[in-house]
C-alpha cells in the first residue's frame, strides 16, 4: 500500500477532506509547521501520527526545510500533500521530492497567486475564481496544473462567502488528484502532467452548477 503525508499549518479543512476520502493509501504523519495548529487534534483523534517542525526554532528557512525533508523521508512516504501549509519552500526541498508533492491552492492559477486571492478575484471584477491543484515547483504557485474547479464571483460577494464556495470544490478536485497519484494514473513527465482517464466526467476542469 502506498503512503503519503500531509502538512499543514492551521486547521486543515483540506487534509480533513482528504482522509474522509477514504484514499488508496496510508497516512503516515501529519506535519505541522506550528505547534498551536487545530487540524494537529483532529489527525491524532482519527489515530494519525503526527509531528511539529516549528519553523520559528531554526535559524534559515534552509534550516528548518532541512529538519523538514528529514521528518518527512523518516515515514517513507510516496506522496507528500500541502493541505493550508503555509511556508515558501526552498528550492533544494522541493527537488528533494519533485513529482510527488502536490498542493491546492485556492485561484484559477496561474491567476492570483500568493495570498489574499479571493480578495483580490472580488476587487478585479473577475466573474469565475476557484481553486487548482498543482505540482509543487520552485516558483511561487506556478507548478504544472493537475486539476481546477471553478466558482462564479456573485454581484456583492463578500470574502467571506467566495471562500466558502471556493473550499467547497478544493474538498472535491484535491483528493480526486490525490487519488489518480496513489494508483498511479498521475504523473510529471519532464514538466508535463499526465493523467489516465478511466471514466468521464473527472474533475480535470469541475464547474458546478451555480
Amino acid at each position: 500500500m502506498k503512503k503519503y503525508v500531509i502538512l499543514i499549518s492551521g486547521r486543515g479543512s483540506n487534509m480533513e477532506a482528504l482522509l474522509a476520502a477514504d484514499l488508496p493509501g496510508r497516512c503516515v504523519g501529519v506535519i505541522s509547521n506550528r505547534p498551536e495548529a487545530s487540524g494537529l487534534t483532529h489527525a491524532s483523534v482519527r489515530g494519525i501520527d503526527t509531528a511539529v517542525v516549528d519553523h520559528r526554532e531554526f535559524p534559515s528557512r534552509e534550516a528548518f526545510d532541512t529538519a523538514l525533508a528529514a521528518e518527512i523521508e523518516s515515514r517513507g512516504p510516496n506522496l507528500v500533500l500541502l493541505a493550508g501549509f503555509m511556508r515558501i519552500l526552498t528550492a533544494g526541498f522541493v527537488r528533494r521530492f519533485e513529482g510527488r508533492m502536490l498542493n491546492i491552492h485556492p485561484s484559477l492559477l496561474p491567476s492570483f497567486a500568493g495570498l489574499t486571492t479571493h480578495a483580490a478575484a472580488i476587487r478585479s471584477g473577475v466573474r469565475i475564481h476557484g481553486a487548482t491543484v498543482h505540482f509543487v515547483s520552485a516558483d511561487l504557485d506556478a507548478g504544472p496544473i493537475v486539476a481546477q474547479a471553478a466558482v462564479p464571483v456573485l454581484d456583492g460577494d463578500t470574502e467571506e462567502a467566495l471562500a466558502a464556495r471556493v473550499l467547497a470544490q478544493e474538498h472535491t478536485i484535491y483528493p480526486a488528484a490525490a487519488r489518480w497519484f496513489l494508483q498511479d494514473r498521475l504523473r510529471l513527465v519532464d514538466g508535463r502532467v499526465e493523467v489516465e482517464v478511466r471514466q468521464s466526467g473527472e474533475p480535470f476542469l469541475r464547474v458546478p452548477a451555480p
